[in-house]
């Protein structure tokens, strides 16, 4: 299945950031069409393309960025452990990790538990690989999933222009589904993450509408 694909190379931090971003981009187009343009000069198959075609654009602009950002990410982390190892004493080891690691924000953890952490910690690191990192295939396969979620978060929007002759009722009920799509997430975000269901589907719901019309009056 499609989700047991996604859920395999995102997280679910990752996979609902995606659909999140997808139906803000989608009812960018939807509310901006809406409140831009006079009802009768609604072209539902323009819209239609407008809105798939800039989430498959989006999807896979958002892919290279999160193929670019691991591979940085790893060599970032080599990079650190080289210079690690180069530090002129085990006390300037211990004081880069803790700068690299802090628990300060950590309020469960003793004071007494931070230097096993980070002693710990440095013990991996000198036994860690130095060799530059490379994309895997596993990266591929997680760029892939996040070209499906924000090109497919434009379909539920898209459906009713394709099943409605009148351009008014569909533009509102795309409204009205995409909306409730972005209280979903919320509420997914929730099962994962703790925290009230309702409260967090109706702020990310806020959220979604706020940033939808910055970007529209920002001509977005």
């Amino acid at each position: 299945m499609l989700s047991d694909y996604i859920h395999r190379y995102l997280d679910p931090a990752d996979s609902l950031g995606e659909l999140l971003f997808g139906l803000i981009m989608t009812l960018t187009v939807t509310l901006g069409a809406g409140l831009l343009s006079q009802h009768s000069e609604i072209a539902a198959g323009e819209l239609v393309a407008a809105m798939i075609g800039c989430n498959i654009a989006w999807g896979i602009i958002d892919a290279v960025l999160y193929l670019i950002g691991s591979v940085f990410s790893r060599n970032q982390r080599v990079h650190f452990i080289r210079r690690l190892r180069a530090a002129a004493s085990e006390a300037d080891a211990i004081e880069a990790i803790r700068e690299e690691f802090g628990l300060e924000g950590e309020p469960l953890i003793r004071e007494a538990d931070h230097a096993a952490f980070h002693r710990v910690i440095l013990d991996m690191m000198r036994r860690a690989s130095t060799e530059r990192a490379h994309l895997r295939r596993q990266d591929f396969q997680a760029a892939v999933a996040i070209v499906l979620l924000v090109s497919l978060s434009a379909v539920p929007g898209a459906l009713p222009f394709l099943v409605l002759q009148d351009s008014r009722l569909a533009l509102r009920l795309a409204n009205v589904i995409q909306i409730g799509l972005l209280f979903l997430v919320g509420f997914q975000w929730a099962r994962h993450s703790g925290g009230s269901p309702w409260r967090i589907g109706v702020t990310i719901v806020g959220l979604g509408i706020v940033l939808v019309l910055v970007s529209v009056l920002l001509g977005g």
